[in-house]
């Protein structure tokens, strides 16, 4: 059996591991790797937003209101709170005329430190449009308010944009999500659980879709170029998948999702990607990405070495003493 894990060390012994579930696919076919956990069920999380945004760039949305591309990446990102991410949801809820209220994602501090700590200092309190998934929920009210959908209640099940979601998750898994994998989501909007394989299957629509192979070729197009030049806007500065796709001169298309969860295409490899850490811990990513995208040549080696100068192995604490290293390991 392959495994993937990624290993903390404090000096030289050994202090924490994470196990990685994994499964490394291509359009034709080919099992590039797998630590054959296919049939494991996960909530995805955040990592799927894309699937979740594609009733949004379906509707007349995006030029009734002549949203720009930021916004559009904006509506499938997790944003960290920067300003550059609060101006432009600001611009986008005043086009529409939405009051903050009418976002029912809730309100938590901004992701990034920086930012976080200059609100705090400036007097001012977070409001909605900080929550991560604020760009989410201003796409669903969007497509609401075009669709003539009731907004008060956008985040119900039964919901018809939320019905909307789920058809296009069913189309791209080529199945139908069983009542037992629902959930609510961090935000308040519904989440659903699936296998790896039914993962897979949807990442390999989705690259088919891109390529104009599958259903909602150009709304997805739209999505994804629009995060490509746009990567700080599904993320932010410091964010994995918004660096990674820099990274690759914007062959890869990826998204990170809460408890440990990685999703990615390459876009002219044609390969796709899942990861899930076992125990949720999100800092086994960027390693275990790392010694995969290095281990299957997925990334050229200048762009390994921009990789690696992003996010280096070792470990320093508050007095920026080295004390130790994260690495990951292919078995």
């Amino acid at each position: 059996m392959s495994k993937l894990t990624t290993l903390v060390t404090r000096g030289k012994t050994l202090e924490s591991l994470h196990e990685i579930k994994c499964f490394i696919g291509s359009l034709n076919g080919e099992i590039i790797f797998s630590t054959n956990n296919e049939k494991d069920i996960i909530y995805p999380r955040s990592s799927i937003k894309i699937f979740q945004g594609i009733p949004f760039s379906a509707s007349n949305a995006i030029k009734f209101y002549n949203l720009n591309k930021k916004q559009i990446a904006l509506s499938c990102s997790s944003h960290c709170g920067e300003n550059f991410h609060v101006k432009e949801l600001n611009n986008w809820l005043n086009k529409v005329k939405l009051k903050l209220s009418d976002l029912k994602c809730g309100i938590h501090n901004p992701i990034h430190q920086k930012s976080s700590d200059n609100l705090f200092l400036s007097g001012r309190k977070p409001h909605q449009i900080y929550n991560n998934c604020a760009g989410k929920h201003l796409a669903m009210l969007t497509s609401c308010i075009v669709n003539n959908f009731p907004i008060k209640n956008y985040v119900d099940f039964n919901h018809p944009h939320q019905v909307s979601i789920r058809e296009v998750f069913s189309k791209f898994t080529e199945d139908i999500i069983p009542r037992q994998h629902y959930g609510i989501d961090g935000c308040s909007a519904p989440q659903y659980a699936f296998t790896i394989k039914k993962l897979g299957k949807a990442l390999s629509n989705l690259l088919n879709s891109y390529n104009g192979n599958f259903e909602y070729s150009e709304n997805v197009q739209i999505m994804i170029n629009a995060i490509l030049v746009n990567p700080k806007f599904i993320g932010g500065s410091n964010n994995l998948d918004s660096n990674l796709i820099k990274i690759s001169n914007r062959n890869i298309f990826c998204k990170g999702g809460a408890e440990g969860v990685f999703l990615f295409i390459h876009l002219k490899k044609r390969i796709f990607g899942i990861l899930k850490v076992r125990d949720g811990n999100e800092r086994a990513l960027p390693s275990a990405m790392y010694t995969i995208l290095k281990k299957f040549g997925i990334l050229k080696k200048e762009e390994l070495n921009h990789f690696i100068s992003w996010n280096k192995n070792n470990l320093y604490n508050h007095a920026k003493i080295k004390i130790g290293n994260i690495k990951s390991i292919i078995e």
